[in-house]
């Protein structure tokens, strides 16, 4: 595979959130503003019996849902939701075109995020997956071409599974319109640093139990 071959063939494709084709041109030289402004490149259903699995999730990091194709998508996205340096997610960001060892090549990435380090491109796989030749192949040509612009690129496989259960957890805590600000400021004010969670929630003990609880739980899910 010819890096500088393929470099220079790399198209861009991207759609408006309605669906139609907004942006189509060289990789290269794709407006990072309109790639954060895209829609989805696919559309996926539902059905009875699907290999996949696939749906919505509300984003505090986006204010608004973001979808995935798979449980490993998902855990990427709450990784991403929980990562303050990360400022933006968009799912399926675009496609990606080049010519490569004769042939011409497709890929969809699974997400774009911008981070504190600029635009970074995120593919998931498993990991019992990734020494498939038609995965390395893909994967190869389209780290070459995103690297080529100075944009990091990655692979994500499977996380470590307590971290994610505890991100998954907290992220029923994220939505910012389902607590009060002064909850939240008074129980802030009145936990000590390194308080157990019981104590925590035994702090402000004129308000119910249940919602001191929530608030409690809010804390550490915060967007920052």
């Amino acid at each position: 595979m010819s890096n500088s071959r393929v470099i220079s063939s790399a198209e861009i494709q991207a759609k408006a959130p309605n669906g139609t084709v907004a942006l189509e041109g060289r990789f290269s030289h794709a407006p990072v503003a309109d790639l954060l402004g895209a829609g989805p490149w696919r559309v996926f259903r539902w059905h009875r019996g699907q290999r996949h699995y696939s749906g919505s999730y509300w984003s505090a990091t986006e204010s608004s849902h973001v979808i995935y194709e798979s449980r490993l998508e998902l855990a990427r996205l709450l990784f991403a939701d929980f990562d303050p340096s990360v400022s933006r997610i968009v799912a399926q960001p675009f496609l990606m075109t080049a010519h490569v060892d004769g042939a011409g090549r497709r890929h969809i990435p699974d997400f774009l995020l911008m981070t504190e380090s600029g635009p970074l491109v995120v593919d998931g796989k498993p990991t019992r997956q990734l020494a498939q030749p038609e995965v390395a192949f893909s994967f190869a040509w389209a780290k070459t071409v995103i690297e080529s612009r100075g944009w990091g690129y990655e692979v994500w496989t499977e996380p470590n599974m307590q971290r994610l259960e505890n991100i998954r957890f907290l992220a029923g805590y994220r939505r910012s319109s389902l607590f009060s600000t002064d909850l939240v400021g008074a129980i802030e004010a009145a936990v000590q640093d390194g308080a157990t969670l019981a104590d925590a929630f035994a702090a402000v003990p004129d308000l119910d139990p249940r919602i001191v609880r929530a608030g409690v739980l809010r804390l550490p899910a915060r967007p920052r």
